[in-house]
């Protein structure tokens, strides 16, 4: 699709002159079928293939309600909650979208469509707001966080993430981030880091918002000085994050990662320490059903080798294969933090180890508003640094969908949108050469390197 407002929008146009240039009636998107939740009825979930859900192609473009804005997205992001949703699992989004349906406010029927627009990350521009967005404006650059909440709704003030209607754009909603253009709430919205381009901006939201909840916050971990915190998957998504967080928040550290390459990639990071789960070979359950504690026990005795002592915190994501060594594994009185469960939902682990060493499981899910901001702000600040390994167009969003499955990727994959190549969309290069080069670009470094093994 070719429309004046999208060759404006790469020729860098100002806001009045988008202002002036009419929405497209169609925009390409990526979205999943209704009339498809049944493709993969019978089939193993190993042998489901996202790329026959996902389809690419024009979809209508809805009309605005007062505290929205469209914006134009160069660029998006794979999380896995698109897996989840491409492989109907584990319920098909539109279950979601039926809920919006049957709401009494009207803006939020129109999600409940025979089609679902996937995406829950965004960089972008502003290219129209509703009559009651205050704080942007056409041609505004912006990122944009998933927390979909009625700022109207008295159960979203305090800690926006216990609202009662809270949902995940682009997942619990339609007219997400894996297209040209997406509507967001205006409370969405956040400044687009000016030194980054379009996919190293786009990838953060989610996931850097995840991490900072969950270390810094005091919805989550609230991590101080000195505490060891064990990160597993922390090479990945949410995890590269999380390093960062515990390093400049004066804590130690333990990665768990799965190969020679991933904890090559850590010490860059600045980790010093570092498990391999697939050099030492745990085996956490011995069979589908049981579990095997003399494992747990060597985790936690290789983590006391590094660091001395148990950990006091435990980002936990991963979910059934690990869940029971988290509880295990943390120190007496100590914290397993959760947001996740990408290896299965269904936790088991043994409450002894839990109610007699007063350890606490405390859940998380993305961020509230200010927290989400202040996860922005210091990607903006140079502080913490993007993980993007590796961007695909929007035309291969299934293929890329598969690589973050497969966990075939270091950190974040980006997709391009309206951007019509990479590395655009920098505004302040000189901040970018006071963080570094190496620095912002150190996951795709690592991915590109052909001379070590995965």
């Amino acid at each position: 699709m070719t429309t004046e407002l999208i060759d404006a929008i790469n020729a860098d146009a100002t806001g009045e002159e988008l202002a002036k240039l009419p929405l497209p009636d169609r925009y390409r998107a990526a979205f999943l079928r209704k009339d498809e939740i049944a493709m993969f009825d019978g089939i193993p979930s190993a042998e489901k293939d996202p790329s026959r859900s996902l389809h690419v192609d024009e979809v209508p473009m809805p009309e605005l309600a007062p505290d929205e804005a469209v914006i134009a997205v160069m660029a998006s992001s794979i999380n896995y909650n698109t897996v989840w949703s491409s492989l109907f699992e584990p319920v098909p989004t539109f279950d979601f979208l039926k809920r919006m349906g049957r709401s009494h406010n009207l803006w939020n029927r129109r999600h409940d469509l025979d089609y679902h627009v996937l995406g829950s990350d965004a960089s972008g521009i502003v290219v129209r707001v509703g009559s009651a967005v205050r704080n942007w404006s056409i041609g505004d650059r912006v990122t944009i966080h998933c927390n979909y909440v009625d700022d109207q709704d008295p159960s979203s003030h305090d800690d926006s993430m216990m609202a009662a209607e809270q949902r995940i754009w682009g997942f619990e909603t339609n007219f997400g981030g894996l297209a040209d253009f997406a509507i967001v709430k205006a409370n969405q919205i956040m400044p687009k880091p000016a030194h980054l381009s379009w996919e190293e901006a786009a990838i953060n939201p989610l996931c850097n918002s995840t991490s900072y909840r969950m270390i810094v916050s005091k919805n989550g971990a609230g991590m101080t000085q000195g505490q060891v915190v064990l990160i597993w998957g922390a090479t990945g998504g949410i995890g590269s994050y999380a390093v960062q967080y515990v390093l400049n928040g004066g804590g130690i550290p333990v990665g768990v990662v799965s190969s020679p390459k991933k904890a090559a990639l850590l010490r860059e990071m600045g980790c010093e320490f570092i498990i391999d789960r697939s050099a030492n070979g745990y085996r956490f359950w011995k069979d589908e059903n049981t579990q095997d504690e003399s494992e747990w026990r060597r985790f936690g005795g290789d983590i006391r080798a590094l660091v001395g002592e148990d950990p006091d915190i435990v980002f936990e994501h991963p979910g059934r294969e690990t869940m029971g060594a988290s509880v295990y594994v943390a120190k007496r009185g100590g914290l397993i933090m959760t947001c996740a469960a990408t290896s299965g939902y269904r936790i088991e682990y043994d409450n002894r180890h839990l109610w007699m060493k007063l350890k606490s499981i405390k859940a998380s899910h993305f961020a509230n508003y200010r927290e989400a901001f202040e996860a922005n702000r210091l990607i903006a600040k140079g502080m913490v640094q993007p993980v993007l390994s590796a961007t695909f167009d929007l035309t291969r969003v299934g293929e890329a969908v598969n690589v973050v499955r497969a966990n075939l990727h270091e950190g974040k994959v980006g997709i391009r949108c309206l951007s019509p190549a990479d590395g655009l969309g920098i505004t302040d290069q000189s901040m970018r050469e006071r963080v570094g080069e190496d620095k912002i670009t150190l996951f795709e470094r690592f991915a590109k390197d052909k001379t070590m093994e995965r």
